[in-house]
């Protein structure tokens, strides 16, 4: 074993970053990023006190507030709100103004082209688009 690890029980008590339990300790390892982030030029060992500090706030937040998945309308309409776009100007992507209509009231699926025009359009995986 490594001399770097040769007693992470005694690390951890020294304080050295560990599992995220609470809400405050949330807040104290959040903060304790945001400073290390704003810093101009990390050095090393603060390039990686970023990389696991991001880890344990991510593994938290993904156990603790989940996010549900979004519907297709839902990714649409905020994608639409976000950029100031009407419906109009999707009509490329959907082919008619009806059938952007008809998507957004829920009447209407999209096909395999219309997710692969979204896709490249806003340049996000196609799997925001399909279905849960």
């Amino acid at each position: 074993m490594s001399t770097a690890l040769a007693n992470p029980a005694e690390m951890i008590a020294r304080g050295a970053p560990r599992v995220i339990h609470n809400d405050e300790e949330l807040e104290e390892y959040t903060e304790a990023l945001l400073q290390l982030t704003a810093i101009e030029r990390p050095s090393a060992a603060e390039r990686e006190a970023i990389e696991l500090l991001t880890m344990l706030i991510e593994r938290y937040e993904r156990e603790h507030d989940p996010i549900p998945p979004a519907d297709p309308v839902s990714v649409v309409r905020f994608l639409i709100e976000q950029q100031g776009l009407s419906q109009r100007d999707l009509v490329p992507e959907f082919g008619s103004e009806s059938a952007v209509s008809m998507f957004l009231s829920g009447q209407r699926k999209l096909t395999a082209g219309q997710v692969r025009k979204l896709s490249a359009r806003f340049k996000l995986p196609a799997d925001l688009f399909l279905a849960a």
